[in-house]
């Protein structure tokens, strides 16, 4: 199926998770922030959280600085 990552079309498999998607990204482990169709989904919620054909995933890197 595809969806839109961060606004470029990708493809992914109809069972993928948010944590799946994640994860083939290699950003497994890292401070992020991830926003299904305009809502923010928790860290605790990717496992359960299944994709769906055209939903808009924005994910956003945490960076520290001073």
């Amino acid at each position: 199926m595809q969806i839109q990552l961060n606004g470029e079309d990708h493809v992914v498999a109809d069972t993928t998770t948010i944590a799946a998607l994640v994860e083939s990204l290699g950003l497994e482990g890292r401070r992020l922030a991830v926003e299904c169709n305009d809502d923010i989904v928790p860290r605790s919620e990717h496992a359960g959280t299944r994709l769906h054909d055209g939903d808009r995933i924005e994910i956003v890197h945490a960076i520290g600085g001073g």
